[in-house]
């Protein structure tokens, strides 16, 4: 299952984005990470790199 991204914590600063080791995630026009669930392995760097937590895995 694919990480999740908390909306209304997420300021789009492309952390998550930049540490995605299948290029999972792509901050989008709304300044909000994307997760596309069928490339996420659920290695959870994004977690780990995400400044203000708005990404959890489930």
């Amino acid at each position: 299952m694919a990480v999740v991204v908390d909306r209304d914590e997420c300021t789009g600063c492309g952390s998550c984005e930049e540490v995605c080791p299948t290029g999972a995630i792509v901050v989008k026009d709304d300044d909000v990470a994307a997760v596309d669930a069928d490339e996420c392995t659920d290695c959870e760097s994004c977690v780990d790199e995400c400044p203000t937590g708005a990404i959890s895995g489930e």
